[in-house]
């Protein structure tokens, strides 16, 4: 029994050093915020962090109001999945070059679309108001070519 605690208590201080050794490497901490610039920590990220700095969007709403859902515990969970999975596909180097969004993420971003174009799309037929429907079109908004 007490070789098994020790073996647990290695395989725990082991996992917690290497988990807070990458979180500090990763600047964990800055993800947490509302900062734009976190966006680009990873080097894959820059050109999209670029895009949006010159996009008309920069003067009224920063990455989290696009990419995460509204409300605290929605919003991290939002991130704390994205951050898992970015890490996992950055650190493995399974990921394609061209980052594409995923449906789930798609549906965020979508429907903040709608959010902050209320007063336009109040107006529009139903057809362009569904989730989704504003990305059909205007997909590169956020980040112009």
């Amino acid at each position: 029994m007490t070789r098994w605690l020790i073996a647990a208590g290695v395989f725990a201080g082991l996992v917690m050093g290497i988990g807070s050794y990458t979180f500090i490497y990763a600047r964990g901490s800055s993800y947490m915020t509302n900062d734009p610039a976190a966006c680009a920590n990873c080097h894959v990220m820059t050109d999209y962090y670029v895009k949006w700095q010159r996009s008309s969007h920069r003067s009224v709403a920063v990455c989290n109001d696009c990419h995460t859902p509204k409300g605290v515990i929605p919003k991290y969970i939002t991130k704390a999945s994205n951050g898992f999975w970015h890490s996992l596909y950055f650190t493995t180097g399974n990921f394609p070059d061209n980052i594409q969004i995923t449906s789930g993420n798609r549906t965020v971003a979508a429907d903040a679309c709608l959010k902050c174009h209320e007063s336009l799309t109040r107006s529009m037929s139903p057809g362009h108001t569904t989730p989704g429907s504003c990305l059909k079109c205007h997909g590169k908004i956020g980040h112009p070519q």
